[in-house]
């Protein structure tokens, strides 16, 4: 038989329900326009790091670039040459992976960003914060060790599709080079996001087709982004453990955080509001409502 709660003793109020959400679950997607802000800030700072090559010009990016093609020769996974040189043989497959460059990154990104927002809002803040962590050290890693891509070492060998085939491209026209930071390759994000997108939909989507184009897509991402001669190996290997730590310390930040932590900033607003209420009361005002929001 099931038990209820004895009820309380007459004359005391009943206990309030608690809407704290219990330590691990998230709280909550945040509101659109702050999530916008943050996207224009890191953009802001993405494109800053385009002041180095003015004041440094592109030298250590070039020497940067030798540096890597010679300890990928030495390990032995060299094989960006090998793919860009089979792309350039299936020039239909060629454009296909220049367009594919050129937009997945960015809409498949928003898009599955959007799609935890608006189905999944109790695990959006852990893994936005995962996303923002990441790109945040790649953004120090653009500054503090530029590099160049493959499609710049001519005398290795390398060719790049877009200007080869005349086609669409990130890079296609000349405007793209003065919005963007052609020497921003160590760690690939293009890698990185494309395996976040993956393990996002992997760990929430229903349908296994969908689990399946989460699986296919950081695997064509790798395809594009080695064969078009625009990352190198241990670059988009930089990339994926980046995503790997920002999402495993995410997740530790909001699931295992301890409880007096977490609780911290509710239990500031609480006391503010406790003092604001025992103020109006003083004076004869209302006293308000005792609840207070986790924030």
């Amino acid at each position: 038989m099931a038990q209820t709660a004895p009820a309380p003793p007459r004359g005391q109020p009943a206990p309030e329900r608690s809407t704290r959400p219990a330590a691990g679950i998230g709280l909550g997607a945040p509101p659109v326009w702050r999530e916008l802000l943050l996207i224009a800030l890191f953009y802001t700072g993405y494109s800053l790091t385009r002041l180095v090559l003015v004041e440094d010009g592109t030298g250590p990016a070039f020497r940067h670039a030798h540096e890597i093609l010679s300890a990928e020769r030495f390990l032995g996974i060299d094989v960006e040459l090998w793919m860009n040189q089979a792309l350039l043989h299936v020039p239909w497959l060629a454009r296909a992976a220049n367009v594919f460059y050129a937009t997945a990154h960015f809409v498949v990104t928003i898009s599955v960003m959007a799609w935890v927002w608006r189905r999944h809002p109790q695990d959006y803040r852990w893994l936005r914060t995962s996303f923002v962590l990441a790109t945040g050290v790649a953004l120090f890693g653009f500054w503090l060790y530029p590099l160049a891509p493959p499609r710049f070492l001519h005398t290795e060998g390398f060719v790049d599709p877009v200007t080869a085939l005349h086609s669409l491209g990130l890079y296609s026209g000349d405007a793209s080079g003065s919005f963007s930071n052609q020497y921003a390759a160590m760690p690939s994000m293009h890698a990185g996001w494309s395996i976040w997108c993956g393990f996002v939909i992997i760990k929430l989507a229903a349908r296994r087709w969908v689990k399946l184009l989460a699986v296919l897509y950081p695997a064509t991402t790798l395809f594009v982004i080695l064969s078009t001669a625009n990352h190198y190996v241990l670059d988009a290997v930089a990339g994926i453990v980046l995503i790997a730590g920002s999402l495993s310390a995410a997740w530790l930040a909001y699931h295992r955080c301890p409880a007096p932590l977490r609780g911290l900033p509710g239990r500031a607003v609480g006391r503010v509001a406790a003092r604001v209420r025992r103020g109006a009361t003083a004076r004869g005002g209302p006293a308000g409502d005792s609840s207070t929001a986790e924030v």
